[in-house]
């Protein structure tokens, strides 16, 4: 292992959860109420604010995506890739459930709940759309988020490093077509141009400043890199709250006729939380992987870079579309439902290591 690998992995094991991310449903919440009361009150600021815009991609928000994501892709570590071999059935169960299941699985739940089962209650112009923001949600693999579940759960720190590095190299070439796969399967149009503009926009662009960063930081030494993370680390939920009062801004009067849709959004996305942790947990105890791989494996292949979520939904659907709020929701119950996981994980390690020991 490279001694730099080694220092972040012990970075990325140490790193405490902030009030920010311990309480990020309660900020999500309340930017929620606060985007929707100021979208009543001053509906031509956020319209205005909506037309700031060149070739379709809105200037304020994109500037904030920017600030929501960068910070996090600097925590990735690409040196870390040539650790994967010492972890292989590990790796391949988190790329068999990030990238063949989890969009796949996601993409099922959508037509099942959104399209038949809850159409009734939903908006039958934002059908499609809520669905495409599922696939959005699904499709991209979580990444500084793990670091936190992975510590939390006593997880491999070199293990988690290693595949948050491969998830995103794997994503940056990965994403478009296998977004525009799903949405072409569930009957839903998206300009091929428009879907990689967002993928080079929030992806490519974004993990080239974040590396180039990183690379210059480290240049002049492990504690000037720590010290700048410390500083810049809040930006990325900052942006992020604001995004959402933005987003909650336009999408205020829809929720007011119908609150009852978030409720239901979140219904495919609790199945497939619990349904694809369960199944990599599952799956690397089958394989002989250690406790301490398949927790992060689990988790990886629970969670969602939900950043990158929010920033394609609106880029590809707009403000007001559903996709856009079916992200957010995403962001919403994020948190608690993954502190849930992750106590599973930590509870059942007797039953996971039984295996082990009668295998011995």
């Amino acid at each position: 292992m490279s001694a730099q690998c080694e220092v972040t992995a012990k970075v990325a094991a140490g790193a405490p959860m902030s009030v920010f991310e311990r309480y990020l449903t309660v900020w999500v919440f309340l930017c929620i109420v606060a985007g929707i009361l100021a979208g009543q009150v001053a509906p031509g600021l956020f319209q205005a604010i909506g037309h700031l815009a060149i070739a379709q991609v809105n200037l304020p928000v994109g500037l904030l995506i920017w600030v929501m994501i960068i910070p996090m892709l600097m925590k990735v570590d690409f040196g870390a890739l040539h650790e994967v071999r010492q972890h292989v059935r590990g790796i391949g169960v988190t790329l068999f459930i990030n990238w063949l299941v989890k969009p796949f699985s996601m993409a099922l739940l959508g037509w099942l709940f959104i399209r038949h089962l809850f159409a009734p209650l939903l908006p039958a112009d934002q059908i499609d759309s809520y669905i495409a923001g599922l696939i959005l949600l699904a499709a991209a693999p979580c990444t500084a988020m793990v670091f936190v579940w992975s510590r939390l759960s006593n997880g491999d720190p070199l293990f988690t490093l290693s595949q948050v590095a491969l998830n995103d190299t794997i994503m940056v070439f990965a994403f478009a077509p296998l977004v525009g796969l799903l949405l072409g399967i569930s009957a839903i149009t998206v300009p091929w141009a428009t879907l990689f503009t967002s993928v080079a926009l929030y992806i490519v662009i974004p993990v080239i400043i974040a590396q180039a960063w990183r690379r210059a930081l480290l240049a002049k030494g492990q504690m000037t890199f720590d010290a700048a993370m410390e500083k810049i680390g809040p930006w990325s939920i900052a942006a992020l709250l604001v995004t959402l009062i933005l987003l909650f801004a336009f999408q205020g009067e829809a929720i007011l006729k119908q609150p009852l849709v978030i409720a239901l959004l979140a219904v495919p996305i609790l199945i497939q939380v619990f349904f694809n942790s369960s199944l990599a947990y599952w799956l690397n105890r089958v394989v002989g992987e250690k406790h301490s791989v398949a927790c992060p494996s689990a988790l990886i292949g629970a969670s969602n870079f939900f950043e990158l979520a929010v920033a394609a939904a609106i880029s590809l659907f707009g403000f007001e579309s559903g996709a856009a709020l079916a992200t957010v929701v995403g962001v919403l119950i994020e948190v608690p439902v993954m502190l849930l996981v992750v106590k599973v994980v930590n509870s059942s390690k007797g039953w996971y290591e039984a295996r082990q020991l009668l295998m011995e």
